[in-house]
């Protein structure tokens, strides 16, 4: 893809001070969205749901299912909020970059956050560091430290190179499919842009790709929550 990103230092002049503004504009939104549906689905409720509330319902209720498969729901409901939290972030983030892309002055400036590994790694780090504060709070300290030394204390050394093994494969395998996904979308439209015979010809496949994506999307903010209720329960329960 032929363009730069917006660094702070670039548009404001800061030296010492220097980011991707991109990110952070992209993340603001996915936030704000995620927030506004929140909003909808929890005014008016009814006992009888419809529209909005009955789609966010429908969610509960998947990763609660999702949830009960990594572990048992009375230690596994604490982090229902969190899940959920998770899986409408990251596919509203995953899904940003569909619809349309914005570039100024050779600068993309809309794009889906995910497709940048420092969103996807920071998001990473917070799951694993998530799972040691809650090993230490359910299990205690000697608890916590016990999945390090099981089954033999030898494996000590291999235990923490796989927590880092974690942390970067959790971050890296949703920003590689968010990322692929964004650069064939710019290719089809660079394509598209090159006369009139490419638009007519590239428009089904652009539209195909795009579809596809969103199932993409959505399948990696599945596989994301779920790494992080497995690698929760890992740590909060006793017999892994």
């Amino acid at each position: 893809m032929d363009h730069g990103s917006p660094m702070y230092e670039d548009v404001f002049g800061i030296s010492w001070l220097d980011f991707n503004l991109s990110n952070v504009l992209m993340t603001f939104v996915a936030s704000l969205v995620v927030f506004l549906i929140a909003v909808l689905a929890s005014r008016n409720l009814q006992r009888k749901p419809t529209g909005v509330q009955n789609f966010i319902e429908w969610i509960f209720d998947f990763v609660k299912g999702m949830i009960s498969s990594a572990m048992d729901w009375k230690t596994g409901r604490q982090f229902l909020p969190l899940a959920i939290t998770l899986l409408m972030y990251i596919f509203i983030a995953n899904i940003l970059g569909i619809m349309f892309m914005v570039t100024i002055n050779g600068d993309l400036w809309w794009k889906s956050p995910t497709a940048d590994p420092g969103i996807t790694l920071t998001l990473a780090v917070m799951v694993v560091a998530l799972t040691h504060y809650y090993g230490v709070k359910l299990r205690g300290t000697k608890g916590y430290l016990k999945n390090f030394f099981s089954p033999i204390p030898i494996l000590f050394p291999l235990k923490i190179v796989e927590e880092f093994a974690i942390t970067l494969t959790l971050g890296m395998r949703l920003y590689g499919n968010i990322f692929a996904g964004e650069v064939l979308l710019a290719l089809l439209v660079s394509f598209m842009a090159s006369g009139m015979l490419e638009a007519a010809a590239g428009f089904i496949p652009m539209l195909l790709w795009q579809g596809f994506k969103l199932f993409i999307s959505s399948i990696q903010a599945f596989i994301f929550v779920m790494l992080a209720m497995v690698y929760m329960s890992h740590k909060v329960m006793e017999d892994h």
